[in-house]
Parts: C-alpha cells; structure tokens; sequence
C-alpha cells in the first residue's frame, strides 16, 4: 500500500507505507492521480529497485483537476496539470467550453465535467490551488452558520475593554486574531502582559458545518495576489477579528514577567475586549527604533513602551538558552492592483517590531503548553527534534563553505546553534545560510507528545495564538475552554487528537508547498523580462542535474544545469552536498555571479548559468 506521486516526464511512484519507493511505469499510471492511495504488486525491475504493477485504487482524495481542453476523434478531453496526472482524461458529454480553453473540473470516476472556465492572468494561481488540493470554496451550511452568526454571551468574561489593547500587524491583514495588553511593572519589577486570542470556538461549535470547513482545511493558505481562509470571511475578517473600537470575545493568556525575563505566573480566562488601536509592523518599528510617533495615537504609547520592555526581557532569557532567533528571509511579490502581474520581488525582512510580536507570542504559547502539561491534560503540541549527528556533521561542511568556523562536535546544542547564528546573523549571506540551516535542521510537528522544540529551545511548545488561521490553535482552545468551564475528564495523549495532528501535519506541508510554489511561478514570469541580466547569489543546493543558488536581496532561487558549470566533468558528491571536478569543486554556500537564461512559469523555474 502507498500514495502516488507523478513525475512530469510521465512516470511515478508509490511512496510505499513502509518507506520505500517503487517504480511505475507510465501505461500503469495512466488512471490514476497525484496523492492518489493505491494496492500494488512489488517486484524488483533491477537489483536494489522496486517496481509497482497491477494497481487498484483504495482511496482518492483529489476532488478537481486543472488543465486545458483538447478534441481528440470527436471527443473531448482535458489535457491535465502533469504535475498530477500523466495522461489526458476524457470529458463527460456534451462539452459545453471551446477546445484550448483553461479549466478546472471535477473527478467523476474516470472522467471530468468542467466546473468552470479560467482566465488567462488567474490560471497560474488556480493551477496552483488545484494541483495542491486546496480547498478554495465552502460548504453551503457552512456559509449561512457564518452568515447567521451574531455575538456571543458575554456573560461569565471578565470585562478588559477599558484595558489599552492593540494589534499590530501588516497593513493588508484582515484576520486579526491576537491583541496585547500591559500593566506596568509593580513594586518588585514584574510586568503583566496580556495576550488576548479571538475566541473561535465561540462561534465555530465542534461538529458544526464550519467546524467541519476548518478541521478540512488546517490553515488559511497565503498565495501571492489571493487569500483562501480557513474560515469565510464573514468570520475571519469581521466577527471573530479584533478591529478596532469593536467588542470581541476573547482568550487571554496572562504573564507575569520579572525584571529578569523569567514568566513567574501563567493565568488563562476568557475576556471581552476591545481593541484601542490597530498598529502596523512600520510604524511600530519606527517608534520603537526612532521614537517617530506618528503611526502610534497618543493613548497607547505607554503601552508600546512597556510591551517592548517585555519583549526585552524575555529576549534575554531565550538567548540564555539559545536555539534561532532570526526569522527566515522570505520573497516578497508585490502585484500590480490594474493588470494583476508582478512587479517587483524584495526579500521580506524582519523589524523590531515583528520580534516584539514573535517574542510575546511565543512566550505566549510556551506558557499555554506548560499550563496543558502542569495539568495532565491533552494537546496539539509542536515538537521538532534535535538534528542527528550525520545532520550535524552535514551542517558544519556547509558553515566552512560559507567562510565559517562552527566548531559544533558530534553534538548540536540549542546554545551552540545559538553562537553558530550570531557568526553569520549580519552578514550579507545569512538569508542563503538560514534557508539552508532550516532544511538541515528539519519541519516542526504536530503530536499529542508533548517534547522539545529544538529550534526554538523550547522544552515545551504548541501553536495557540493563531486560531482564526490555524486548526491546531482552535483544538488547543477547546480543551482549555473546557478544562476552564469545569470538565475534568480530559487526559494526555488522546488517539482522536494525535490523529487529528498527523492530518493537519499534511494540510500544512501542503499550504506551504502552494505558497513556495506561487511565489516561484510569479518569480518565473517576472525574470522572464530579465533574460541576460546578471545576478549575485550563493549556492544552497547540490541536486543530480546541477545547482540552486539563491539571488542575494531577493530570496529567489533559480538553477544552472551541470553541463553549464566549466570545470567539468563533475561527479555528485551526496554526502559534502558538492559537485567535484578536475578543476573546481562547487559546494553549498558558494557564492557564484550568475546570469538569467531562460524561465519556465509553469514549473516555477528560473534558468542560471554562470557568468
């Protein structure tokens, strides 16, 4: 048993249960799609490889397809997205679209029925929501619950709306779903912030049509040009979001935080709040870094002043322990609002203003993750493991061809992955050493075990802050409402919950890959205008066909062809991640000058060769 995967070129795989991959050829595959869980025959084709015949679907979960219409012999088929499917798949009768025409359709058996047509600019994104299986339209139930929703009882909260909170987030954000508060440092120095979380579950009930929406979809999913939320927008952005001068209902995580940086006391209770002003990450960061008060009202200045003394504070005790600190770069594609074509890429950086908020957050989340723990009581927790020591020895290869010297040993500590960090964190290079320290290090998951989170060093750590986007936080939010509402017949590692976190595992990894992907195919299109132009980049990948280098200041990736590399021949060397040749050995973190040869948007590719 195994899911299929598709490779352009025509053939696939099953990814078998037990780890392996078997071979399949393309007359094989020709009924069936990516994700696609199947029964298979497994033999040898050659010594040490496997090969999967005679398959039979067990399970699709794919709903729709992408693709173009071709006539063939009088009938109609859909020539299909070939990351997904290797073949063209025939239409139900009568076709009612022109031949050529860009469509999405639905899986009926064994063949299609067009849902809708797609024009020419939207066919890139749609061909990324449908090869990823995200889920762009809600139910009809789940639409009239969040059109029929109304305000919750506020009784049994504790009343906060005079209490000074704020949002700050990016400009374009609806979804608001996380406010702050702080009372001013008491006679022994601590300070009390409040982090007050939109009360999802208030008006999404387990077992509700919306419920049922959002546990399918796992997380909003960001695309470049469009948002797919998790919950309609009636929800996400206007009765759960905490906009200003509007009373919301709330979770609040209390922390008591000493001159020290140390959480003393952890309270949680539901609130009514109100938010007093809605900030933005610029204008935080200006008044923070430059005391311009401009894009702060008066009567929350105070505030901002004592939620960066907080932040400060527990700042200090994570570096004391270690682990990353910097966020990873990420593009940045800004698209023109009149054609809807991108028109710059810039790599989004990190202010002041994103570390208070990631700081609080955190501890935010931390501090929900012991009080679950403290209690026996169950979570989605976020645990990422220490890298192996094969992973470490990897990662300090890569470091000296950086020009660094980490000196780790056999064994990679949060503290030592902290004083690798503050080598390279304000060089011009750190975005290409992060992207490569995040794969080397490996994704976060969901479990009902709770462990360490490695990056973060974090013995304890889940996801709580983010409801409105997120699943995990909502599930989370259940089971502290009602340990709060009085049941007390919750335990630790509940089966239902840990399987509820292996899916959202898959949702996620999917989201993101959609996301990486629009964004490549968007980087595509635009440097399809920058044939010839010269570039600098590092080396963050050594793959059989060549190198990915990542262009400095922008986080794009692109890639050149081993036969482009002079020096050659070259053989792959998989465990120093290098090309090795009789004159020249390219390695990641080299630093390479680069020109644009080709694109292709469909792939999301950037062709490089050396310049």
């Amino acid at each position: 048993m195994g899911r299929i995967s598709v490779h352009p070129r025509g053939f696939g795989f099953v990814e078998l249960d037990s780890g392996e991959t078997a071979f399949v050829s393309p007359p094989d595959l020709n009924a069936f799609v990516k994700g696609d869980r199947v029964s298979a025959e497994i033999g040898e084709s050659q010594p040490g490889k496997l090969a999967a015949t005679s398959l039979q679907l067990v399970e699709r979960t794919r709903r729709e397809l992408f693709g173009t219409t071709v006539t063939r012999g009088g009938r109609g088929y859909v020539r299909v997205d070939r990351e997904v499917a290797n073949s063209d798949w025939p239409l139900v009768e009568p076709v009612n679209v022109p031949e050529g025409t860009v469509v999405v359709a639905a899986i009926e058996g064994q063949k299609l029925r067009v849902l809708r047509a797609v024009a020419d600019a939207d066919a890139s994104l749609e061909r990324v929501i449908v090869r990823h299986g995200i889920q762009s339209e809600y139910a009809d139930d789940a639409l009239a619950e969040a059109r029929a929703a109304t305000a919750v009882s506020f009784a049994g909260r504790r009343d906060l709306r005079e209490t000074p909170f704020v949002t700050i987030d990016a400009p374009v954000s609806r979804d608001l779903d996380d406010a702050l508060a702080v009372l001013p440092a008491a006679p022994d120095g601590a300070i009390r912030v409040l982090v007050a979380i939109a009360d999802v579950d208030s008006m999404v009930p387990v077992g509700s049509g919306l419920d049922r929406e959002a546990r399918a979809r796992g997380t909003s999913v960001y695309l470049a040009g469009r948002v797919l939320p998790m919950l309609p927008p009636e929800l996400s952005e206007q009765a759960l979001s905490l906009l200003p001068g509007e009373d919301r209902p709330a979770v609040v995580v209390e922390l008591r935080i000493d001159p020290e940086g140390g959480v003393r006391a952890i309270d949680l209770y539901e609130a009514l709040i109100r938010s007093h002003a809605r900030l933005d990450y610029d204008g935080v960061a200006a008044f923070l870094d430059q005391s311009d008060p401009a894009g702060i009202p008066e009567p929350v200045r105070d505030t901002m002043r004592w939620l960066r003394t907080a932040a400060a504070r527990i700042a200090i005790t994570r570096g004391a322990r270690g682990g990353v600190t910097i966020m990873r770069e990420e593009a940045y594609v800004s698209i023109d609002a009149r054609t809807g074509e991108p028109s710059k890429i810039v790599a989004r950086e990190s202010t002041s203003a994103h570390l208070l908020v990631e700081r609080l957050m955190v501890a935010a989340n931390e501090a929900v993750a012991r009080w679950l723990v403290d209690r026996g009581l169950p979570g989605v927790f976020r645990v990422h493991p220490a890298p192996d020591e094969r992973s470490v020895s990897s990662l300090a290869a890569w470091a000296r061809n950086f020009g660094f010297e980490p000196g780790f040993g056999p064994v990679l500590t949060p503290l030592s992955l902290a004083a690798f960090e503050a080598q390279f964190a304000s060089s011009s290079i750190a975005p290409a050493v992060s992207n490569v320290l995040g794969r080397v290090l490996g994704p976060a998951r969901y479990t009902v075990h709770p462990g360490l989170h490695f990056g973060l060093a974090a013995p304890l750590y889940l996801h709580f802050t983010s409801p409105i986007r997120r699943y995990a936080d909502l599930a989370v939010h259940r089971i502290v409402k009602a340990y709060l509402g009085g049941v007390r017949d919750q335990h630790a590692g509940d089966e239902a919950l840990e399987a509820l976190a292996v899916s959202l595992n898959e949702l996620a990894y999917r989201a993101t890959k959609a996301e990486n992907e629009r964004v490549r195919m968007l980087a595509a299109r635009l440097f399809a205008t920058k044939i010839n132009e010269p570039f600098r980049g590092n080396v963050i990948a050594v793959k059989p066909f060549g190198l990915v280098v990542q262009l400095v200041g922008m986080a794009v990736t692109g890639t050149i062809a081993t036969e482009l590399l002079p020096g050659g021949p070259f053989r792959r060397d998989g465990v120093r991640q290098a090309l090795i040749g009789p004159e020249h050995t390219y390695a990641i973190g080299e630093p390479i000058d680069v020109v644009v040869t080709g694109t292709n948007e469909d792939l999301g590719r950037i062709d490089l060769a050396p310049r």
